[in-house]
């Protein structure tokens, strides 16, 4: 896993994620056709509970980085490997903890240069997410939850939709939060 240029430790975790078709899902549909399993449900990170996934994900790992001074917890779903060996990163969420992340304002600049992205080119629509302010990309959201804390989730857009990333963003909250 590559992130803003280093390499995360991983650490696998126990969670397993449902095949779509045990829980009822088309995951070509890139909708919920129905609940998430208690698999799918019941799991946190660095103090944010994830409680929506959506169908047809893969196997999770979890990452732990920082880069300028700002520390990073992330969950990454994984289908594969294919028959050539690779695999394909079908979800992502994570916490962004820094005392730089100081507003929504801050938060943009610093992805803007975590993510390499060109200010002027990098389409990004204003969304409210599970209560929070945030951007959406083609495929990622990113919001502010508090001075030096954030939240990222993004989703392959090849097979899953816009609703499932704001869904799965939008259950992807610090523990305490009712959103």
């Amino acid at each position: 896993m590559v992130g803003g240029g280093l390499i995360g430790v991983a650490t696998v975790t126990g969670l397993v994620a449902a095949p779509a078709a045990a829980v009822g899902l088309d995951p070509r549909a890139g909708a919920h056709q129905v609940s998430p399993s208690t698999q799918q449900r019941a799991c946190t990170l660095d103090g944010f509970v994830i409680e929506q996934l959506p169908g047809g994900i893969g196997s999770p790992s979890d990452f732990e980085y920082e880069w300028e001074d700002v520390s990073f917890h992330s969950r990454v779903w994984e289908t594969g490997p294919d028959p050539e060996g690779a695999t394909v990163v079908d979800l992502t969420v994570k916490t962004v903890r820094g005392t730089k992340l100081t507003d929504l304002s801050e938060l943009r600049d610093f992805l803007t240069e975590y993510h390499e992205q060109d200010p002027a080119e990098w389409k990004l629509t204003p969304v409210t997410v599970g209560g929070y302010d945030g951007y959406l990309a083609a495929d990622q959201v990113f919001y502010f939850v508090s001075p030096g804390v954030a939240a990222e989730v993004s989703i392959d857009r090849t097979r899953f939709s816009e609703d499932d990333l704001l869904t799965t963003a939008g259950g992807f909250h610090p523990e305490a939060s009712s959103s």
